[in-house]
């Protein structure tokens, strides 16, 4: 039988386990976000990236920006070092485009912008799924270029605790210490993770010679229950700090913020073949300026119910509603807006497993406070020429909403309408044997109704176009101590209007991850190569970047690391005028109890 679709007595064992979101014990671990039901990493038919808690503990990356750009079609920009404005350009798709939930819980903010991937600590996060392609029938707004869901740490089964300190380049350090614990028996587990991270920084501007700093302070903890056919637990995060920078006049200003996602989830299986998931979420996204009035609050609730019933040995179907309801206030450059929004929506897929043969399709409709009924729809179809290959056709359709400064914020418009896209994908997968494995993607995404400033009109409108097209591709290889990665991309990410190029998003990137690993030490290798880009100011050179950590296991559960960052002291820009680290040296020892 298939992996994907799981006979109907294990459903709800499957569904309920908490060891879908704990460590994995396979060489093929689960996912959950590309369907929002757990499959085989290497059986989804969307393009999936899993980034393991090995590959996070090798790279001591600063944060999750720094993890995601080691993967070609994700573009990262930075306005200078650690904490600064951070976007992500997922295949090309605008900053705002991309979905990003902690433990299934949306956390991009109601009044601009993406994320705040720079205030997420790594040390927090047992694994990263990237789903590229639109997921707008599965998880609503903002899910044009793709989705990613960052799942914290937990433990499958007794206790583990770690404790580790960083020091590095511009007086850089990070202290942090977890703890979690499951009782098989009684189903009972808790935990929780904490990481401070400080640094004086560098000046963030290629005009300024005034260093600029950023510190962290991060929480994680759940407690949770497992009695029969049903599971509850709590969970909340909490990341807080203050971020130095200099505003346009090259004035040294800085920044308070805070970013925070709680949930409670129920999971029942009232019946073998069915299993049902109730999620409520609240999360806050806040800036305040510490030399003006100005500020940004985002406080969303919602409830998730999500149902997963077998129809049969081979169907599987997963129905489900959202309700949430958004305070957004804001004032920027004297514009101030304090708006409530609820968004009401409804999902199903059916996902049908006919041996060669696999079809997903799935729906949703939202009915936004902003604008009229949006239906999204994804269908796919994947047929296995062997049990080496398989071939993969898929279209769907995403959605933004505008989000509230768009419609009440400067040359506001409570007009306007989501922007929306079609996308059309082609995939194969080929495992040539155990050691090498290769994916192939080809897309082209289209995207209206793209929200601009008119200057004609003095308002935000919905006037510009926008195309992306290209191919992508992963092998893997991995024989004995080795271990090897390559992702390239190859797009044309372009204004459909003017024919430019997109800003600071590369038409063509290529990354390359080689590790050698023995019990006492490991050596890992990270290249990244990015191709031109443009920006408001000036066209961003091409730059090559190699990062390298040694691993050192001298003794029982010690660990030490070494990371020189930027090996090559490559001069390189995100975004233009903006700095960006030099060569850098970390040093990391760490204690692991389990």
């Amino acid at each position: 039988m298939s992996p994907r679709i799981i006979a109907a007595p294990a459903l709800a064992a499957l569904l309920l386990s908490p060891s879908i979101h704990a460590e994995s014990e396979t060489a093929e671990p689960f996912v959950v976000t590309a369907t929002r039901t757990a499959q085989l990493a290497d059986e989804t038919l969307a393009p999936v990236i899993v980034i393991t808690r090995e590959e996070i503990e090798r790279t001591q990356a600063n944060d999750v920006a720094d993890l995601l750009r080691n993967y070609a079609g994700l573009d990262i920009a930075r306005n200078g070092g650690p904490g600064q404005a951070t976007s992500l350009f997922m295949r090309g798709t605008d900053s705002n485009h991309t979905l990003v939930m902690i433990d299934g819980v949306k956390i991009n903010p109601g009044t601009i912008g993406g994320a705040a991937l720079q205030n997420i600590s790594p040390s927090i996060i047992q694994r990263i799924e990237i789903v590229k392609g639109p997921r707008s029938a599965l998880y609503g707004s903002e899910a044009i270029g793709g989705v990613i869901n960052i799942i914290t740490r937990s433990k499958a089964s007794g206790t583990r605790a770690s404790a580790a300190y960083t020091s590095g380049t511009y007086n850089t350090s990070n202290y942090r210490f977890s703890i979690d614990t499951r009782d098989a028996e009684s189903g009972f587990r808790s935990g929780i993770s904490t990481s401070y991270f400080d640094t004086n920084g560098f000046p963030t501007r290629s005009t300024s010679a005034i260093d600029r700093g950023y510190d962290n302070a991060t929480v994680n903890s759940y407690i949770g229950m497992q009695a029969g056919p049903v599971d509850l637990e709590a969970s909340y995060w909490r990341a807080s700090g203050n971020t130095e920078y200099v505003d346009f006049f090259l004035t040294p200003v800085d920044q308070d913020y805070q970013n925070s996602a709680g949930a409670l989830t129920l999971k029942a299986a009232p019946l073998d073949s069915w299993a049902t998931t109730i999620k409520l979420s609240h999360i806050t996204d806040e800036i305040e300026q510490n030399q003006s009035s100005d500020f940004t609050h985002t406080r969303r609730d919602a409830l998730d119910w999500q149902n997963d019933i077998q129809i049969t040995e081979r169907q599987l179907l997963t129905a489900g509603i959202w309700y949430s309801r958004e305070n957004t206030r804001a004032s920027i450059f004297g514009s101030g807006f304090n708006e409530d929004t609820s968004v009401k929506a409804a999902y199903l897929q059916d996902d049908i497993d006919l041996g060669a043969h696999h079809v997903q399709v799935a729906a949703r409709v939202t009915d936004h406070d902003g604008f009229d009924t949006n239906v999204s729809w994804n269908f796919a179809y994947g047929y296995r020429l062997s049990a080496a290959t398989r071939l993969s056709a898929a279209a769907g359709t995403a959605f933004r909403a505008p989000d509230s400064t768009d419609r009440f914020g400067f040359a506001g418009n409570p007009d306007l309408d989501p922007e929306t896209s079609l996308n059309l994908e082609l995939g194969l997968k080929h495992t040539f044997n155990q050691h090498h494995t290769l994916s192939v993607s080809a897309f082209d995404n289209r995207i209206d109704d793209l929200i601009e400033y008119n200057s004609a009109t003095f308002t935000m409108e919905n006037i510009s176009k926008a195309r992306i097209y290209g191919i992508e591709g992963a092998y893997n290889f991995s024989l004995n101590h080795w271990r090897l990665r390559v992702t390239a991309i190859a797009q044309n990410p372009e204004n459909d209007d003017t024919g430019e190029q997109l800003l600071r998003r590369a038409k063509q990137t290529l990354t390359a991850s080689l590790s050698y690993e023995q019990r006492l030490y490991s050596i890992l290798v990270d290249f990244l190569a990015a191709g031109e880009r443009k920006d408001f100011s000036a066209d961003l050179d091409a730059y090559q970047l190699v990062n390298a950590t040694l691993q050192l296991r001298p003794y029982g559960n010690w660990l030490a690391q070494v990371k020189v960052e930027n090996l090559l002291d490559e001069n390189y820009e995100l975004a233009s005028t903006f700095n960006t680290p030099e060569r850098s040296f970390y040093f990391e020892l760490a204690y692991n109890y389990q």
